[in-house]
């Protein structure tokens, strides 16, 4: 692969970084060695703030004494209603190191979710971003008798506001600072009573079936996972992170502040989710890690940028990424590349690929990955043209760490990589289900033996839900979920995921749904990707008032219809689409038929939006 890229510098580290048995100890460890360097920078009202190890080590000292000081006992679990920040990393860490249980919260959950899962966490004390989160915090606590303290991180417009069970963080670490100079052993006392078994984090479900389950994971379960990302893909202390994904999500809490904090790599916060990339410009992160959802926007926005510019410009791109393209495929099939079309794969990077990835912010990138979600074949194809490896990953809430991992030497698009060294993968003979077994696996789901029970068998193998496949060489795929699979009224098994991910590759496609268990033909529910669609009607003098005005305009149908066309002819007829309707209302992270990651709540969708899906059988 290093007609591309070098491969030294993704090389498996298996030396231990930072010694250290629970999270906790792990953190004030790496503290103690890296001291004086950057470690987290944000950027607020246009201002980066950077704090060093010793900086944020006393700031997470100050808050778990605070916890103490309240009366915060271990294993009670403490909550973070909040958006992804630097307050959030240092409230998780003191959580932790004060012995306590760590839950993250969706800053887009609603008042009565937020009641649910600090009820069945047993939340005693709450942390709240700001006066948004806190009116949730407010009409939820009635119901909540173990609460006992809301602590809000940004008092702006709360300027007046008094209440007896809320104070500010600031307020908080003031009370450490002056507990911990009376009390200077009782923090080291907590950390020394931790133990590696000890329940550390929930993670809950996003609820698509039900409401959500904590998946309990302990700190030997955490640690390991530390130690096995490193021999997948290693970071050091010079590379750079980008932390903007949920932190309350297995994926951010993992492999951003974990493997962090284990690592010593720098985070870099964004200043909110609308500003991801001119934060991802700015930063130009050396180590990415995103859903696919990002990895679609960025090749979109390159895709109707091309469109817009020059036709000596549109030449230029169609040269430069097909050379791209050459060489990928020759990579990919082991074969060698001929010193010929290196020269022009160098001619391209200088002519139009290297200010794409500088235009994306991944020009100084050693590797990217994906993960959460299903991906494109043909969008990994196009990041590997740019001739940067993106690198697939394949895990679960249950999981903890990636259970598969794609190898830099040997990427296969359309796979989830091979089992990682530190897992055990298997496919069950009868139903092909994917099955675990590794020390990051979770413990089970709290208050839901019967649920644990389940997910388990005798050999604590955990029951994944994804039926997959596997090849000779150990490349493992998914099919698709086990619940998800469409059996068509004439006996066809499809799996609809291979179809919405070739329609999300679509520049004016951000997700879709497919219809047809039990149904004569297949049908897909549709959300445009409103940006690059409004921009198309702009262009070609379509008339819209709204989103929804758009959805149903006729040239917006039509451009649709060709690009389901596009897809369809890459599958037989019985598996080809032959309906759809355009989601008319424009969804966001509140609302409840998208998941945090961004993905369409498969069961919700078909529920809600039940009459349009029979009307698209019966019309």
């Amino acid at each position: 692969m290093s007609n591309l890229w070098e491969l030294t510098k993704i090389k498996p580290e298996t030396d231990i970084v930072v010694p250290g048995e629970t999270m906790p100890a792990i953190f004030w460890n790496a503290a103690k060695k890296r001291g004086p360097n950057t470690w987290l920078r944000q950027k607020k009202f246009g201002i980066w703030q950077t704090w060093t190890w010793n900086q944020a080590a006393q700031v997470v000292k100050d808050i778990a004494n605070g916890l103490i000081a309240l009366g915060f006992n271990p294993q009670e679990t403490a909550s973070v209603l909040s958006n992804t920040k630097a307050e959030w990393v240092f409230v998780d860490l003191a959580i932790l190191s004060a012995g306590g249980v760590s839950n993250g919260i969706y800053p887009t959950d609603s008042s009565d979710q937020v009641q649910y899962l600090c009820e069945d966490s047993t939340t005693t004390i709450l942390f709240v971003e700001d006066d948004e989160q806190l009116d949730k915090a407010l009409d939820a606590r009635q119901r909540l008798p173990h609460l006992r303290k809301i602590v809000v991180e940004d008092l702006e417009g709360l300027r007046g506001f008094e209440d007896p069970q809320v104070i500010s963080l600031e307020e908080l670490q003031k009370i450490g600072r002056n507990y911990g100079s009376k009390n200077p052993d009782a923090l080291d006392a907590r950390l020394r009573g931790i133990n590696p078994e000890d329940l550390a984090i929930l993670i809950y479900t996003s609820g698509t079936t039900g409401k959500p389950k904590g998946g309990m994971h302990n700190h030997r379960g955490i640690i390991s996972a530390m130690h096995g990302l490193n021999t997948l893909y290693p970071q050091y202390e010079n590379d750079e992170r980008m932390c903007f994904l949920p932190l309350c999500h297995v994926a951010e809490r993992f492999w951003g502040e974990y493997f962090a904090v284990y690592t010593g790599t720098i985070l870099n916060f964004v200043e909110n989710p609308e500003t991801v990339p001119e934060n991802m410009q700015e930063i130009a992160p050396t180590v990415m890690t995103a859903v696919p959802r990002i990895w679609e926007k960025f090749y979109s926005s390159i895709t109707i940028a091309i469109k817009d510019a020059t036709r000596l410009q549109q030449q230029a791109y169609q040269w430069s990424i097909g050379t791209g393209y050459k060489v990928a495929d020759l990579v990919l099939v082991g074969k060698p590349v001929p010193s010929s079309l290196k020269a022009k794969f160098r001619i391209a990077r200088i002519l139009t690929l290297d200010n794409i990835r500088r235009f994306i912010g991944i020009h100084r990138a050693r590797y990217l990955n994906t993960g959460a979600a299903p991906i494109s074949p043909e969008l990994i194809r196009w990041y590997l043209a740019l001739g940067i490896p993106m690198l697939e990953v394949w895990g679960m809430t249950e999981t903890g760490a990636a259970m598969t991992a794609m190898p830099a030497d040997g990427i296969r698009p359309g796979t989830i990589g091979r089992a990682a060294r530190y897992a055990q993968v298997r496919l069950d003979p009868e139903t092909k289900e994917l099955q675990v077994r590794a020390d990051s696996v979770f413990m089970g789901y709290l208050n839901l033996p019967e649920k644990t029970a389940e997910v388990f068998d005798e050999g604590r193998w955990l029951k994944t839900g994804d039926v997959g496949a596997v090849d000779e060489d150990g490349y493992f795929k998914i099919i698709d979920r086990m619940k998800d699979i469409i059996i068509t009224a004439g006996g066809k098994n499809i799996t609809p995921s291979e179809l919405e991910n070739e329609l999300k590759f679509s520049p004016y496609i951000i997700d879709a749904v497919v219809i047809g268990d039990r149904r004569p033909f297949l049908t897909c529910i549709i959300m445009i990707d409103q940006e690059n669609v409004e921009k198309f009607a702009q262009d070609n003098n379509v008339p819209f008032s709204n989103y929804a005005s758009l959805t149903k305009a006729q040239e917006i149908k039509e451009l649709i219809e060709e690009e389901v066309e596009k897809v369809n002819k890459k599958f037989a007829r019985v598996e080809q689409i032959k309906k759809f309707w355009l989601l008319d209302v424009q969804l966001s992270a509140e609302d409840e038929e998208l998941t945090p990651t961004m993905k369409l709540k498969r069961n919700l969708v078909e529920k809600k939006y039940a009459a349009q899906i029979e009307a698209m059988y019966f019309k």
